[in-house]
């Protein structure tokens, strides 16, 4: 299975969807230069295939952004998708972090995801409590509860790819097969971890579901979303004011606007300054990166 895609599929004769996920290239470039330790480079891993899979449905331009926050040793894990699978994300925790569930690991925490798109007034937001103990629990949770879409999640992190694979119910299915949904989860269950990372989407379907008419769609590319934007750095100081940005540049001889979620720095010298505010140089320049 080629990385960086993912597969919808339907189980045709049960009315069951599903997707598999597999990022490789993207995931490594997500956690160059983070330095995050194990455990969360694992949890940010399962959530970034969690949020692919959850995304694969938007039909129009759109945004979605999931958040795990708690008051444990990992404060945050964000990501945030597009409907064309463009991703982002970070975390924030302690520098020391053992392994544990991730209720230990997040503390008391929540789940928030937003909806954006051209055509809604105000983004659509849900907030429900953590009280799992995987992330694939968390989404199975959401979705049976507040999306009241069953389902099965199954996931998978190394240090070269993370993957996912989503099964769902749908409202025909058990017109078409009173133990068909049974029946696929039980499937879905045996796929080991090495399968689920390294087999092809048309190997992994038929073995995971040998008796069943699968129906696979093309592959959908996924891609990292960390354009360099200095436009939008420079807007932002903007919005801070010219006396306190400058107040800024006296003290420090630059401005830096750090983008988190990116991982990049924007480092504004003197010159750069006058330019965005369209005023003579103040202050020795200095070197702009």
């Amino acid at each position: 299975m080629t990385t960086d895609c993912l597969y919808r599929f339907v189980l045709d004769d049960l009315d069951i969807s599903g997707a598999l996920v597999r990022l490789g290239p993207v995931w490594q470039e997500l956690l160059e230069d983070r330095g995050y330790p194990l455990p969360v480079a694992e949890l940010l891993g399962e959530l970034s295939a969690s949020s692919l899979l959850v995304s694969s449905n938007l039909k129009q331009p759109g945004r979605v952004t999931i958040q795990l926050r708690g008051n444990g040793p990992i404060s945050l894990l964000v990501i945030d998708c597009n409907e064309q699978l463009q991703i982002r994300g970070m975390a924030k925790c302690a520098q020391e972090i053992v392994h544990g569930s991730l209720r230990e690991l997040l503390g008391d925490g929540q789940l928030l995801l937003s909806l954006d798109m051209p055509s809604m007034r105000e983004p659509y937001q849900s907030i429900v409590p953590v009280d799992s103990e995987t992330v694939a629990q968390v989404f199975e949770h959401y979705l049976g509860q507040s999306v009241q879409q069953p389902a099965r999640l199954f996931l998978a992190v190394s240090d070269e790819t993370a993957a996912g694979l989503l099964l769902q119910k749908l409202p025909t299915t058990e017109e078409r097969d009173a133990d068909g949904w049974a029946r696929a989860e039980a499937l879905a269950a045996t796929v080991s971890r090495p399968e689920l990372l390294s087999l092809a989407a048309e190997e992994l379907l038929p073995r995971l579901f040998p008796e069943e008419t699968i129906r696979l769609f093309a592959a959908q590319e996924v891609a990292l979303n960390c354009p360099e934007d200095w436009q939008k750095a420079g807007a932002l100081l903007r919005t801070l004011g010219a006396r306190e940005v400058y107040a800024a540049l006296r003290e420090n001889g630059e401005v830096v606007i750090r983008d988190e979620i990116c991982n990049r720095e924007y480092r504004f010298d003197a010159p750069a300054i006058d330019e965005l505010f369209a005023r003579p140089v103040t202050t020795s320049p200095t070197t702009r990166h």
